[in-house]
């Protein structure tokens, strides 16, 4: 059961992760969902304002016909972002209507989320998967068939309305997921006043009738109801760690600690560039106006666990500071930045022997976490950054756990582009999360492609859970290919442990590099494709 947004990414108009999760998708990459895509009237809010409206009134809808509600139709479609104009489909006008009514409930802090259920329509379920099996088929060799057990499945739409903010989409998606749900299309809109505006179309529920489906997402909401008031994404087990961070020897001295300029922001911190006893150095500095519990435990859990790591292929800890006014933690200054800024915005293209390196580097990074007992959780080329010297370490540990840590580890942890199927379905999952997540980062290195980048994180979530996985490269090692089919198994028990893919890497690394037409390591680094 899938369920919605990128735990650090976004479901945003870009392919890249982190643009926001409450925004609209990308046009040209999205899927229009059932009664509210298509509209092809182009033109600006007025325009559609009055094909809409000119549809409600031969509908007969009544409120259309009130002097007022031009008005409030300009004003609902001023709310919204102009994607939502063109996912509008004149022929199915009342749309709007229901999407302000759930937008106006939603203001009622009472009533929050609103949401509104409908039937669509009943679907054979093979023959609609074979359909799109065929679509795909021809492209990256993507798999997009599925096997049901059922002919026929009822297919429902889900609208949702509250106050936007982040981790808001995973929160939703998990009230589906509770109740069995299956997302099979998802556009989300942020008003400019601060709400959002959620349209899911759904299978999972076996009947026609939307009042028992109602009742369950009702019940859903209040078993949930603790996870409206924050943003965590986070297990009470697992916000209940078996330490506090307190000042020691880790604790550093802010008046040594000289911060240069900002490198990157995040939704809840910022890095920066600095120094501290005159070595380079990264400063992730917590934002005062986004602190509160949720993102202190992850700080905390950070802390802890770099505290106790030690590795060539783990980013050095330096110390912390854990005490108001200003909370941060510094580690060594990678300067070669991340892979992901290497391959993608620097549009690198790695010959064989320095990705076998690199590959080779994150394994023994990952070998020494799980070692330790270590699940990672978010492994990702923006997670592996690289020394002035192009060795590659693992970093950012805010969302990892000791496997023994107790509690169940929640779904949903991690960026969907790399996320394992079992994380994704809210299943149990442990370390080989990791290794399915260095597949597509061992994929990535291969092709210098994002993950699925026709596709937002949503969707390629629910493709990953239906089989989905990027396309075989034609020109690539026969091994690696193996190798990399082998670490993105469905089944968890048929991924192979972090040792015995570093034993496979060092023996083709070892190969690649004596080979006479494979060519030597270049101390320079990857060529480029530019």
């Amino acid at each position: 059961m899938v369920a919605a947004a990128a735990a650090e990414g976004g479901f945003g108009g870009g392919v890249e992760e982190g643009v926001g999760e409450s925004s609209s998708p990308p046009r040209d990459a999205a899927p229009v969902p059932a009664g509210s895509g298509g509209s092809g009237g182009g033109g600006g809010a007025r325009d559609i304002c009055g094909q809409v409206l000119e549809r409600l009134v031969a509908d007969g809808h009544a409120e259309a016909s009130e002097p007022e509600f031009r008005d409030k139709l300009v004003a609902h479609f001023g709310r919204l972002p102009h994607s939502y104009q063109l996912d509008i489909n004149v022929d199915k006008a009342a749309d709007v209507l229901v999407h302000q009514s759930v937008l106006a409930e939603a203001k009622d802090p009472e009533r929050r989320p609103a949401f509104y259920v409908r039937f669509l329509r009943l679907e054979d379920v093979d023959q609609a998967y074979d359909s799109d099996a065929s679509e795909e088929g021809d492209d990256d060799g993507d798999d997009l068939s599925v096997r049901q057990d059922t002919q026929y499945t009822h297919i429902h739409e889900v609208v949702f309305s509250t106050i936007d903010k982040p981790k808001l989409l995973s929160q939703l998606s998990a009230l589906l997921s509770d109740i069995g749900l299956n997302i099979r299309e998802a556009h989300v809109f942020s008003t400019h006043d601060g709400y959002s505006l959620d349209v899911f179309v759904v299978d999972g529920w076996p009947i026609e009738d939307t009042d028992g489906l109602h009742k369950a997402l009702e019940a859903s909401i209040l078993r949930n109801e603790g996870s409206w008031s924050g943003s965590s994404h986070s297990s009470a087990a697992e916000r209940t760690l078996p330490f506090q961070v307190k000042g020691g020897e880790w604790e550093i001295d802010k008046r040594l600690l000289k911060m240069g300029g900002m490198v990157a922001s995040g939704s809840c911190g910022d890095l920066y560039h600095g120094t501290y006893l005159d070595e380079d150095v990264a400063v992730k500095v917590l934002r005062a106006e986004h602190l509160n519990k949720n993102v202190w435990n992850e700080f905390t859990q950070e802390v802890y666990i770099l505290r106790e790591v030690q590795h060539p292929n783990v980013v050095r800890f330096i110390g912390a500071c854990t005490k108001p006014p200003q909370f941060c933690i510094i580690t060594e200054y990678m300067s070669g930045g991340s892979l992901y800024d290497f391959v993608h915005k620097q549009h690198n293209v790695l010959n064989l022997t320095t990705l076998l390196k690199f590959a080779v580097d994150v394994c023994r990074g990952m070998c020494y976490l799980h070692e330790r007992g270590i699940i990672h959780r978010d492994l990702k080329t923006a997670n592996l950054l690289m020394d002035k010297d192009h060795v590659v370490k693992v970093a950012d540990f805010g969302v990892a756990r000791f496997q023994d840590q107790g509690g169940i580890m929640t779904a949903e942890t991690g960026t969907y582009r790399w996320m394992a199927p079992e994380v994704i379905n809210h299943q149990p999952y442990d370390n080989k999360a990791d290794v399915f997540s260095f597949a597509i980062v061992l994929w990535e290195l291969i092709t210098s492609k994002i993950p699925y980048d026709t596709m937002t994180p949503l969707q390629a979530a629910v493709g990953v859970r239906q089989g989905l996985r990027p396309g075989l490269p034609k020109k690539a090692h026969p091994k690696l290919l193996d190798l990399m089919q082998r670490c993105w198994e469905a089944d968890p028990s048929n991924r192979p442990a972090f040792q015995d893919i570093l034993a496979e890497l060092e023996d083709l690394l070892a190969h690649v590099q004596v080979s006479p037409c494979s060519g030597s390591f270049r101390k320079d680094g990857p060529r480029s494709s530019k």
